[in-house]
């Protein structure tokens, strides 16, 4: 390795292996509520709940450091409203005006969506995840970022797993194009709108399709060589 500029490994604890398996297998117990829901409660959610978990994604590893994310985290009835409008026109080209294909479409049928998005509205909490494509490890800094796709997404792995631990549920918006989040969010156009994070408490009557509820086994996702 190039000599670089380093400090020992700060915050390293070494557990007993029985509560490494203890704590994994807790982990997996606990992930495995996550579910994805399209029926949220108006309840509000506090600031500080979403200041931290966002935090908790900053801390995701990214290509050289760059950490090529930006979060804006909205609860504005207006922008939110301005999101429902301008993400449904992008919706109705989707499903109505058949743009996705029919094999698409035919793949999401069992989930039961459609053009119609009022939980934009309804949620206490978007989060739009933008994509920088300039910038570096300092603010301010106008470098080529490296793996963006990948760092972001792993940020963006981190919020939802950190919002999901507060007793919060989320949904994984992507209606495309994206760029009128750029304009309400205020964010420059080196940024590319990755995700829309919609985060609340579910409504009473939340439900979630069976389909959803069907996870690939151990065997059929990982091999051991």
């Amino acid at each position: 390795m190039r000599d670089h500029d380093s400090v020992p490994l700060p915050d390293y604890r070494e557990l007993e292996q029985s509560e490494m398996i203890a704590r994994a297998n807790s982990f997996y117990e606990e992930i495995k509520r996550r579910h994805t829901v399209r029926s949220f409660s108006s309840r509000p959610v506090p600031r500080e709940i979403i200041e931290n978990c966002i935090m908790a994604a900053g801390t995701a590893p990214s290509g050289a450091n760059h950490q090529p994310w930006f979060f804006s985290a909205i609860s504005d009835p207006a922008a939110k409203r301005e999101i429902r409008e301008k993400a449904e026109i992008e919706e109705r080209a989707f499903y109505v005006d058949r743009k996705a294909g029919e094999a698409w479409l035919d793949a999401l049928a069992p989930l039961g969506t459609d053009e119609q998005k009022p939980y934009l509205e309804i949620a206490p909490w978007l989060i739009g995840i933008f994509a920088q494509r300039r910038g570096g490890a300092e603010v301010g800094e106008e470098r080529k970022n490296y793996y963006i796709a990948e760092s972001v997404g792993i940020a963006t792995g981190f919020l939802i797993n950190a919002l999901h631990s507060c007793g919060l549920v989320t949904l994984t918006h992507t209606p495309k194009p994206m760029d009128f989040l750029n304009t309400i969010c205020s964010r420059p156009d080196h940024e590319k709108p990755f995700m829309l994070l919609v985060v609340g408490y579910p409504a009473e009557d939340a439900t979630v399709p069976l389909h959803a509820l069907k996870k690939k086994t151990l065997e059929q996702i990982a091999s051991f060589i």
